[in-house]
């Protein structure tokens, strides 16, 4: 079936990002991965070539936000098996650039989104707290108001980019009675005094992205730090969401079809008993099955991603497209594996490391039980 997503302006952008994951990713996957931290340069590599910022509105400095062209970066990055760098440059491109251009002044956005685009400042942004997970309503940092600002006193975790960033976006409860109208979204900049960062966290995949511990102690932030609505944060939050699943579902795609366009080549050039693996009867029906699944997969990405231009996307469709992607993309990794088998389990191929890679896909932008739920609440309204 012919897929009519992009435009031929799409496909020249496509050789611009093939040519700088060649110069400047692919050479170093493997140090980034060794030193647990991927270098600036190549943000400032990718902010010069009209990487980032794809997500910003012309006006702003950015490509316009036709999410086509973040769907290129996600599927030249997944030939790559870059995951690392493609989940920081999602958290740049998907949700903090969003956030500024859609909740920021005028001046907020003058002052972080032309440095955002160039790669020169990196911003995160830290809802989790140890004890919360996905209950963002359980979070217990704290905003106290004072003359000029807010007193910020807390801690998060898991948090990507935590020790990159120059910008955190930080959820604080600024209300206790307020319930979900308790929330701010305030920016902790680098030097704030009081605010500090433990230790880089050792997870079992992603190697490369650093994720952190933030710890806040009596953080002044400026009212001109308050991003958006004071008491708004919950429902920006949620308005913001949509756009943060896309991204899972759309690197799930970009990835699993690197995944198994590898693990194809694997089995023609691989023999056994004396013929090419993908001569046996059971290869040939796993290939077809996880072709058709991800066929499928791509299909209703594509249909999602058209809906977010026309800005149709609801949050049902991106709970929809997120949890059915990142099963599909673990479902591949893990029947590719299979076989590769001795040598998928090697991190040498990247069939391996796109296995260590994958698992979180389920967890991250909300547990796929969480997804599940929306879409069920959505059901039992007559909503769908």
């Amino acid at each position: 079936m012919k897929r009519d997503l992009y435009t031929a302006d799409h496909e020249a952008f496509r050789q611009v990002v093939r040519e700088f994951v060649a110069r400047e990713v692919t050479p170093n996957l493997e140090r980034w991965d060794q030193q647990r931290l991927i270098d600036r340069d190549v943000w400032l590599a990718a902010g010069k070539q009209g990487i980032l910022g794809l997500t910003a509105p012309e006006h702003l400095g950015g490509a316009g936000g036709d999410y086509r062209f973040r769907m290129v970066v996600h599927e030249e990055l997944g030939k790559a098996f870059a995951s690392s760098l493609a989940s920081s440059f999602s958290l740049q491109d998907d949700i903090l650039i969003p956030y500024v251009v859609e909740l920021g002044t005028e001046q907020q956005q003058q002052r972080w989104l032309p440095p955002m685009i160039a790669g020169e400042l990196i911003m995160a942004v830290a809802m989790t707290e140890p004890g919360t997970g996905s209950d963002l309503q359980g979070i217990r940092t704290s905003a106290a108001k004072v003359d000029g600002g807010w007193v910020v006193n807390g801690a998060k975790t898991f948090i990507t980019s935590g020790i990159q960033s120059d910008v955190v976006i930080t959820v604080c409860r600024t209300d206790p009675g307020g319930g979900p109208r308790g929330f701010t979204l305030l920016a902790v900049e680098r030097d704030f005094a009081g605010f500090t960062r433990g230790r880089k966290l050792d997870k079992v995949g992603l190697d490369a992205q650093d994720t952190a511990e933030l710890f806040f102690e009596n953080v002044f932030v400026p009212d001109a730090n308050v991003l958006g609505e004071v008491g708004g944060g919950f429902a920006q939050l949620k308005r913001m969401l949509p756009l943060e699943r896309l991204s899972i579902a759309a690197w799930a795609v970009g990835l699993a079809s690197a995944v198994l366009a590898d693990t194809v080549e694997y089995t023609k050039a691989r023999t056994a008993f004396g013929q090419p693996i993908i001569d046996f009867q059971n290869t040939r029906f796993e290939l077809a099955e996880m072709t058709t699944e991800l066929n499928v997969t791509r299909s209703f990405i594509d249909r999602a991603i058209e809906a977010h231009n026309a800005g149709e996307l609801s949050d049902v469709d991106a709970a929809q497209a997120k949890w059915w992607a990142a099963e599909m993309q673990n479902r591949v990794v893990d029947r590719c594996v299979q076989l590769h088998g001795g040598y998928g389990f090697m991190l040498e191929y990247p069939v391996g490391r796109a296995y260590r890679d994958s698992r979180v896909q389920k967890i991250f932008g909300g547990t796929n039980e969480i997804m599940k739920h929306i879409i069920g609440r959505s059901i039992a309204a007559g909503r769908v």
